[in-house]
């Protein structure tokens, strides 16, 4: 996943403009009110897209914005007509979706390829999972349908499944000629893991469980997750995964609840998945430090998230609601979360020439932060709209009314590798260099973090 650039251009700049002190009103108690905020939400949201205008493509957002969060940003429009059954986005949602799938459908598309993670492939597959789980409308006959996609990524991602270091699991880099190649990271094999677990549940076929399981052990066994259910960050497989990265991010932790919820629906409520579920959940406590309202601990609070970082809390949110539905025991503790959040971020939606612009910091929810943005407007709008998780039915699977055609050997004949696609060209190594360049710094500088 490719950090931020430097920020600007003026499909964003009427944010930065004078602040109109009015916040989002918001009553949870209405579902009115909670779907016209997040109609609100989302309309503003999509204000920073152009894929859709003449000259634009699809599935693309301008800089600074890389192409892993336009997937995540199209994962939360599905959620979007999920919770309020507005299709206003649904057109370019698919549009999107399909748009970037690429010649082997396996979202592998010849514009992102060269630096494509496995984190950024699995975003994408993962809002086509969800395509698939709600019965969003699908694409005609002739078009690759949402299982298909999510289905070639996984194997897609089996297949790189790498054992020559840290005794398995999934690299960041998919390209040997990317910087970031070495280390093992925690989102990658995080979105493995949901992917195998929802894909589990959907179709009923235990091959993709035994993999959630794998990815789940071999996060466990190098210390990527820990005894008290923390996630963190990554590590570097030159030295076999013997040190770890110890700051945590919000996605990984939901990444992972979500994924041991499907699995403790698959498996009929089994007690170590219950146990892992309840560990997970309890986990996240470390992002809600005051009030129950979420916060990312690593750079909010010292100005250092970047553009990537600020929609972190849009997954976390996701997937929290989303584990309600595979595990109904949590919904009280859920909601205890996202319920004071929502109302947070809507005080937090306050700044900007049009005087909602939402920010980051919802702890400080009486003063806008300053900053705006995809992420700030789609974290807001992910823990809204996720406090409609009770007035709507639970994913669907292919036995209980889901409409989307799968293809279980999907992808397996994809020619997406290294030996198949040119090196990359110096164009194209700068935006990895760089992020890479974070990473290392990031690795080095976690244990005096952590200290302080």
């Amino acid at each position: 996943m490719l950090f931020s650039r430097c920020a600007a251009g003026a499909a964003t700049a009427i944010y930065a403009g004078s602040h109109v002190a009015k916040a989002i009103s918001l009553d949870l108690s209405s579902t009115d009110s909670i779907k016209g905020v997040a109609k609100t939400i989302a309309y503003d949201m999509m204000s920073y897209y152009n894929g859709n205008t003449t000259g634009g493509i699809p599935g693309n957002l301008p800089a600074p914005y890389y192409w892993w969060e336009a997937g995540a940003m199209f994962g939360s429009l599905i959620d979007y007509w999920y919770y309020t059954g507005d299709s206003s986005y649904n057109d370019v949602t698919s549009q999107a979706l399909l748009f970037q799938v690429g010649p082997n459908q396996d979202y592998m598309p010849p514009n992102q390829t060269k630096t494509e993670g496995n984190d950024d492939q699995g975003f994408w597959a993962l809002a086509a999972m969800s395509a698939a789980e709600v019965n969003f409308p699908n694409p005609p006959s002739n078009q690759p349908q949402w299982l298909a996609l999510a289905q070639a990524v996984f194997n897609l991602q089996a297949s790189r499944w790498d054992t020559t270091t840290c005794g398995g699991g999934l690299r960041w880099q998919i390209f040997t000629f990317n910087n970031g190649y070495n280390y093992k990271n925690s989102i990658s094999n995080g979105c493995f893991f949901n992917l195998a677990a929802r894909l589990a549940k959907y179709t009923g076929n235990d091959t993709y469980a035994e993999w959630a399981e794998k990815a789940w052990d071999w996060t466990a066994s190098v210390g990527l997750l820990d005894n008290s259910y923390y996630v963190y960050d990554g590590s570097d497989d030159t030295i076999n995964c013997t040190q770890v990265n110890r700051i945590q991010w919000t996605y990984n932790a939901g990444a992972f609840l979500l994924g041991a919820a499907n699995m403790y629906n698959h498996t009929n409520g089994s007690a170590l998945w219950k146990e892992r579920v309840d560990g997970m959940l309890q986990g996240t406590d470390v992002f809600f430090p005051k009030n129950n309202v979420m916060e990312e601990v690593a750079c909010e609070n010292n100005g250092m998230c970047d553009v990537d970082q600020h929609s972190f809390k849009a997954y976390l949110a996701r997937w929290m609601a989303a584990t309600t539905k595979m595990a109904p025991y949590t919904y009280d503790a859920v909601m205890a979360k996202l319920a004071p959040s929502a109302q947070a971020a809507a005080q937090q939606c306050s700044g900007g020439a049009n005087g909602r612009t939402c920010g980051l910091r919802w702890q400080d929810n009486t003063t806008w932060d300053g900053s705006y943005g995809v992420g700030q407007e789609m974290a807001a709008l992910e823990v809204i709209q996720s406090n409609l998780i009770a007035q709507v039915t639970g994913p669907v699977t292919n036995s209980t009314g889901g409409t989307s055609k799968g293809n279980p050997a999907a992808g397996t004949s994809s020619n997406s590798n290294p030996t198949v696609i040119g090196p990359t060209t110096t164009g194209d190594r700068v935006g990895a260099g760089f992020l890479t360049t974070v990473v290392l710094i990031i690795f080095v500088g976690s244990i005096w973090w952590m200290i302080i």
